[in-house]
């Protein structure tokens, strides 16, 4: 069964590979192996703190195959964007230009650099093994850390962020990179996205144009791009949509992909949140028991301090039916039965009003 926990040392050797192999570069995975090492102690000293409020804290999950211990993907969450530096994007303005004199009255779109999403939660580092992209464990990779957000809601703020890859070629040339970037930088979009740091470089706002760049003056290429995920980011954008994201006035400074942003409060993991018992499902039942509702897919979270756990279940829409998990869920999750869970159905079915309520209840 794969199942979502918090990284440790012990995982050094498999997420160095997943750094090296990960395109493009995941800024919370460096490929300096003693790095990578500070990072995950951070993270694992993040989990273990008990924060009030968020700060240099940065939490990193891994996707594990519990039958054969093999590490699959890798997501995490920063719990201030910039905390030691400001984090840049571009705020997309929309200005007026007008005469009385000759009757004009035109907006007119513009690109400013702004640091207003430094400080907010930021879902970052998303990466997951080719084969399993587009199947439903990137959901609960991806998806895992909104459960444990909503679970830990002082840790985070209560606005969260994501930035997805802008529209790059076959080669890797980013067209807004072209139009914009390189006339700055001079250099190569992957250079210069290295040595970024995830976008809280202060080189950025010592080289990037302070004043506003006007969109229509920009090639046509660059303009089409603005604000729209790569191919490669489809299944991530879907995923956060899904999950309540929308997209915002900012845009990547460098590849102008989506900043996609969710309120805290009106996520799926909060607003469709059920609080559950566990108990052993009847693995021996063959055919669904008499009055039994029709069951769906349920991300299922145990949250003990420092002991995260995410899997997917299948389970009877009706909440006072518990959380009849398997063996292998139980273990994964480490819950024993009459233990409490946070259950959020995977994918929500308006049509279907036979599920109770939801809570907020974290536990």
């Amino acid at each position: 069964m794969l199942f979502v926990r918090p990284g440790r040392l012990a995982d050094l050797d498999a997420l160095e590979q997943m750094a090296r192999t990960a395109q493009p570069v995941l800024h919370s995975l460096p490929h300096d192996r003693r790095a990578l090492e500070a990072r995950v102690a951070l993270s694992e000293d993040s989990f273990r703190t008990d924060a009030d409020f968020p700060g240099e804290e940065f939490y990193l999950f891994v996707l594990e195959d519990g039958a054969t211990g093999t590490l699959l993907g890798t997501a995490s969450i920063v719990a201030a964007a910039g905390y030691s530096e400001p984090f840049y994007v571009f705020r997309n303005d929309a200005l007026i230009h007008a005469s009385r004199e000759l009757h004009v009255n035109r907006k007119i779109h513009a690109l400013t650099m702004s640091h207003e999403l430094t400080g907010k939660s930021r879902l970052a580092g998303f990466y997951i093994a080719p084969e399993l992209r587009g199947a439903a464990a990137a959901h609960l990779l991806s998806r895992a850390r909104m459960m444990y957000v909503a679970a830990n809601r002082k840790r985070f703020t209560p606005e969260v962020f994501s930035l997805l890859l802008g529209v790059t070629d076959d080669a890797g040339v980013s067209p807004f990179w072209e139009a914009v970037g390189r006339k700055f930088f001079g250099r190569n979009f992957a250079d210069i996205e290295v040595q970024s740091g995830g976008r809280s470089s202060t080189f950025i706002a010592e080289v990037m144009p302070s004043y506003p760049i006007y969109v229509p003056l920009l090639p046509e290429a660059a303009q089409r791009v603005l604000g729209e995920p790569d191919e490669k980011a489809m299944l991530a954008y879907e995923i956060h949509l899904e999950e309540g994201f929308e997209t915002d006035r900012y845009v990547d400074i460098f590849d102008a992909g989506p900043v996609l942003t969710a309120q805290v409060d009106r996520s799926a993991c909060v607003t469709r949140n059920e609080t559950r018992t566990v108990r052993a499902a009847n693995e021996n039942l063959t055919s669904a028991p008499a009055g039994d509702t029709r069951g769906a897919v349920y991300m299922v979270a145990s949250n003990r301090p420092g002991e995260f756990r995410c899997v997917l279940a299948d389970l009877p829409r009706a909440c006072s039916a518990g959380a009849p998990l398997s063996a292998a869920a139980r273990a994964a999750l480490d819950v024993r039965d009459g233990d409490p869970v946070r259950c959020v159905i995977l994918h929500h079915d308006p049509d279907f009003d036979g599920s109770q309520p939801a809570s907020e209840d974290a536990q």
